[in-house]
């Protein structure tokens, strides 16, 4: 199976208790749970309504799932990353995995943050292989960082 740089999505479907069916275009299918992002973000609660979230839709060419009527769009790369972490089998690499999506950094921006090679962040981020608790503890020091300069600021 070929390795994706940006997930894109082949087929999406609702399933019930808010999860998604994602398909995608190397052939890997995940399921995600969106009750806890449909619970804690103010932007998805219109989601929360069985009949909208049913209403999920390939958008973009399969870079996002939408909601035409609700004008609610989340891109494919988001959707992976949440999806990969739920389905990761140990907790180091659910960490690792989630703080690669709430981080936002690219994998080049990644590795220098956490002082490791690009390589290892990109072996990592597939969710294929475990992550080391070295590496998930460096993740949640690099966020306490981040979260005490903000607060400096």
């Amino acid at each position: 199976m070929a390795s994706m740089k940006r997930p894109r999505l082949r087929a999406v479907q609702a399933r019930p208790g808010n999860k998604l069916a994602l398909t995608f275009v190397d052939g890997r299918s995940l399921l995600l749970d969106m009750s806890q992002d449909l619970a804690t973000y103010p932007g998805l609660k219109p989601l929360r309504d069985r009949k909208a979230f049913a209403c999920a839709a390939l958008g973009d060419d399969g870079w996002t799932v939408e909601w035409p009527a609700l004008d609610i769009q989340i891109g494919a790369d988001t959707l992976y990353l949440d999806a990969l972490a739920q389905a990761a089998p140990d907790e180091n690499t659910r960490t690792f995995i989630g703080w690669r999506g709430r981080s936002g950094l690219s994998l080049e921006q990644a590795a220098v943050a956490l002082g490791v090679a690009k390589r290892t962040i990109s072996r990592y981020s597939n969710g294929r292989e475990p992550v080391p608790r070295t590496l998930a503890l460096a993740c949640k020091g690099w966020e306490a960082m981040q979260t005490e300069r903000k607060k400096r600021a």
